[in-house]
This record gives C-alpha cells, sequence and structure tokens, in this order.
C-alpha cells in the first residue's frame, strides 16, 4: 500500500510542474469512487490543490493537467523536455510578477489619491493641526510634564486604523502597553509623540511619506496608506537617566 507520505510527494510535485502550464479549459466528469485510504487521500490533495490555483487565480487546463499527472505516476514518455517545462515555468512567473506588480502600483495611486483627499477634508477641521512635515494631529488631552525627545522610551496605549476605519493593530484591545525607542518607529511616531506629554492622548493623521511608504506593512497595511492613531502618552523614559 503506498504510504501517505509518497503518495503526498508524488502529486505535489507533478501538480506544480503542470501547474504551472496553464492555459485555461474544462475538466471532463468522470466517476470518481473513494472507497479506499489511498483513493479518499488523492482526492482531498487534489481537491486542495485544485482550491489553492483557483484562489491564486491560476487559469488550468484540466486535461492537460490530469495527462500531466498520469505520465508521471506511470512512467510513461513526457510529451514536454525539460526545457519546455522550465520556459513555461520562467514565462508563466515573469507574468505573475508583472501582473503583481501592477496591481501593487494601482493600489498604491488609489490609496495615495484616497488618503490626500481625507487629509485635505481633515485639514478643514478647526481641531487639526498640521505639522511642517505633513503630520496632522488632534489634542484629546493635553498630558503633563516634560515632552520626549527623539533619543528617550516611550511607554503608549494605541490603536492604529486605514481611513475606511479598519483596525490593524491595537494595544488596547491586548490589555498591554507598548514601551519602545522613538528612534524605533515610523516617522509619524517619532515626530508626533514628542508634542505629547505623559498622560496626553492625541490623534494622529499620518500620510504614507510619514509611515511605510510605498512598501506598506503586513496583509493588512498596502501601499501609500494614510494611517490614523489614537495615542496615549503612559510614561517617558529619558535616554540619559541611566547614566546618573
Amino acid at each position: 500500500m503506498t504510504t501517505p507520505k509518497k503518495v503526498v510527494g508524488q502529486l505535489s510535485l507533478a501538480g506544480l510542474m503542470m501547474a504551472l502550464l496553464g492555459c485555461g479549459g474544462a475538466s471532463q466528469e468522470q466517476e470518481v469512487t473513494l472507497d479506499s485510504t489511498d483513493a479518499r487521500l488523492s482526492y482531498g490533495i487534489g481537491l486542495r490543490m485544485g482550491q489553492r490555483m483557483s484562489a491564486d487565480g491560476m487559469q488550468i487546463d484540466v486535461a492537460a493537467y490530469s495527462a500531466g499527472l498520469e505520465d508521471a505516476m506511470t512512467g510513461a514518455e513526457a510529451k514536454l523536455s525539460d526545457d519546455e517545462i522550465n520556459t513555461e515555468m520562467s514565462a508563466f512567473q515573469e507574468r505573475s510578477q508583472a501582473e503583481a506588480e501592477a496591481e501593487r502600483v494601482a493600489q498604491a495611486q488609489s490609496n495615495l489619491e484616497a488618503g490626500r483627499a481625507y487629509m485635505e477634508e481633515m485639514s478643514a477641521n478647526d481641531d487639526v493641526q498640521t505639522t511642517e512635515s505633513g503630520l496632522q494631529y488632534i489634542v484629546m488631552e493635553p498630558g503633563e510634564g516634560d515632552n520626549p525627545v527623539a533619543e528617550d522610551s516611550v511607554e503608549v496605549h494605541y490603536e492604529g486604523r486605514l481611513i475606511d476605519g479598519s483596525v490593524f493593530d491595537s494595544s488596547f484591545e491586548r490589555g498591554q502597553t507598548v514601551t519602545f525607542g522613538l528612534t524605533q518607529v515610523i516617522p509619524g511616531w517619532t515626530e508626533g509623540l514628542q508634542l505629547m506629554k505623559p498622560g496626553g492622548k492625541f490623534k494622529f493623521i499620518i500620510p504614507p511619506e510619514l509611515g511605510y511608504g510605498e512598501g506598506g506593512a503586513g496583509q493588512m497595511i498596502g501601499p501609500n496608506a494614510t494611517l490614523l492613531f489614537d495615542v496615549e502618552l503612559i510614561a517617558v523614559a529619558k535616554a540619559d537617566a541611566g547614566a546618573e
């Protein structure tokens, strides 16, 4: 009996090679009897691979895919040489990269335009102040004491959102403050927190050039995203305190 590990290895290799030869097509219905462990495992692997390919937008000629898989599993003579397969795989990769880059550029431009419109609208609010760099902020509570400087560390609570209201990070939700050096964060935070005093609460509106820029960050913060933060400055640790 074929072991699950062997089945997975064989099908994954053949599947990868033929998936990259996608050119669109329809599958032919055939009756499948799932009356054995190997049959159920094989069907499950095929289903999962198909789901991933579909989610990735791959256009697969199912008949050609099945033929390649069968030839690989039975040891039949391949209908394409290694060079031909490699050529198709390289072309597929280049197309995929070009499509992904075009999508990223379009998203970056869309985010940039939406963010600029949002900040322009906010600038009409009398409570919104704008620094020379373009950082916008609203003082909710002024706080008391000394402002931190760039060399200091701070303890904060915060929540970060996109302009559509989606929350991408929140220390409030985690129930735990965060401590970091002001030189270790995005420029908008480095600048904005130096405007605050301990106990203060500010809202920051951070343009992409003071945030994560065209690169974005993680799954939620796209290229050129404008970021909104509610920040509470809990405490300041002076850089020279350790020398005393």
